[in-house]
């Protein structure tokens, strides 16, 4: 890659459940999409939750870059190919009665591509969700980068105020450019679309969606994995 060159990034974003579940097929899955960037959800943020997080890191052949119980359960986790440039985990105002949210963020540079990265798993409350998707959007611009990527478990389907705040914003990569499966939530009936990765608007979104036809991926690790499915993105990054 030529130092002006786009960078090709491939984000992932996914739903662990605290590594609850198989964590054998979680991370064959996460190393079958073979991403540069995992946003993760629920990582474990309780006993042990650091070394528990570094065993999936190094069983997807990956590191961890930020987050886990210090941003109250999103995580950022990335591959060598990836250049650190600083990383910030942010709690969110804590509502009563509701769980501790919070952000996992970095910038990051693939070649002379910079972004801005944030793992994210809003409320299940909608108005606090619909409050945390301005936090969401504030932080992204708080980067002060030209180009930059969220994901993770909204909590919120494509018609619901808080998804429609941020695909009012920023690309839904699905919606721009689909490609496998599009239902994140398939537990009980109706499946639905729960999880997302959104990006700003100079980043070519190639491909999105859950890869059920991927090779390597099964679905058998993807149902032992977690309750959630995850969501792989193709991007091409510009040159800063």
């Amino acid at each position: 890659m030529e130092p002006d060159d786009p960078a090709l990034v491939r984000v992932l974003s996914y739903n662990i459940r605290s590594m609850r579940d198989d964590t054998d097929a979680l991370a064959r899955v996460i190393r079958a999409c073979e991403p540069d960037l995992v946003l993760i959800q629920e990582a474990p943020r309780f006993f042990r939750w650091r070394k528990k997080l570094a065993r999936l890191a190094h069983a997807a052949d990956l590191v961890i870059l930020t987050g886990g119980g210090t941003a109250a359960g999103p995580a950022i986790l990335c591959d060598l190919r990836t250049t650190v440039e600083r990383t910030e985990d942010v709690l969110l105002p804590l509502t009563p009665g509701q769980h501790r949210r919070g952000f996992a963020t970095a910038v990051v540079r693939f070649g002379s591509a910079r972004l801005g990265v944030l793992s994210c798993h809003l409320s299940l409350d909608e108005d606090e969700r619909y409050e945390q998707s301005g936090m969401l959007l504030d932080r992204l611009a708080g980067f002060g980068l030209d180009h930059a990527v969220a994901g993770g478990d909204l909590n919120d389907r494509p018609d619901g105020r808080s998804f429609r705040r941020l695909a009012e914003n920023l690309q839904d990569c699905w919606a721009t450019r689909p490609q496998g499966a599009e239902h994140t939530w398939i537990r009980d009936a109706p499946h639905r679309r729960i999880d997302a990765i959104f990006a700003t608007k100079g980043i070519e979104v190639l491909g999105c969606g859950v890869p059920t036809d991927l090779p390597g991926v099964t679905d058998a690790d993807l149902r032992a994995a977690t309750d959630h499915l995850p969501v792989l993105a193709t991007l091409r990054i510009p040159a800063a």
